[in-house]
């Protein structure tokens, strides 16, 4: 059975958070998508659909690096633990970073394995200067140029929205 990656719709949102929930075994993550659903501020919400049961879901919203330069989150990326390892995860990424680039975001940042998410053309940001504002392992704090020097004379702390701090 193929899955159908999308943008989410109202009569998702039960689904999305149960998977979310699920796939982090707590509700921090979970809350964090709600929480920047009712802000306004899910740039892009995507679902996988597997047969009409959603076992994936992605979020990106906006950030920004020092004190001007406009970018996009990626956090969190879930899928159901029965549906893990089936590339749905990559799947889903790669749908969401397509569609970032078609609404013309220039920079997405993401928190996470850097073996996992190299595949997708992530680096350490702090190769351009980009820090992380929280303790973190500076391998795992990574961007990507959704457009070819994206990040030129970017620099500075990432700031997050409050809706974060729910994690």
């Amino acid at each position: 059975m193929n899955t159908t990656i999308r943008h989410e719709t109202a009569v998702d949102i039960t689904d999305i958070r149960e998977v979310v929930h699920g796939a982090f075994g707590r509700p921090g993550e979970a809350d964090l998508v709600d929480a920047l659903r009712q802000a306004g501020a899910l740039t892009v919400s995507a679902v996988a659909d597997l047969g009409g049961r959603i076992v994936g879901h992605l979020a990106f919203s906006p950030i920004t690096i020092g004190e001007r330069h406009a970018a996009l989150a990626l956090a969190p990326v879930a899928v159901d633990p029965e549906c893990q390892r089936q590339e749905i995860g990559t799947a889903l990424i790669r749908w969401g970073l397509d569609e970032c680039r078609s609404l013309e975001h220039r920079i997405v940042i993401v928190l996470g394995s850097p073996t996992y998410y190299r595949r997708f053309g992530f680096t350490p940001a702090s190769q351009f200067g980009i820090a992380c504002p929280f303790p973190a392992p500076e391998k795992h704090f990574m961007m990507l140029e959704l457009f070819p020097g994206a990040a030129a004379g970017c620099g500075g702390s990432v700031r997050y929205r409050p809706e974060f701090d729910l994690v």
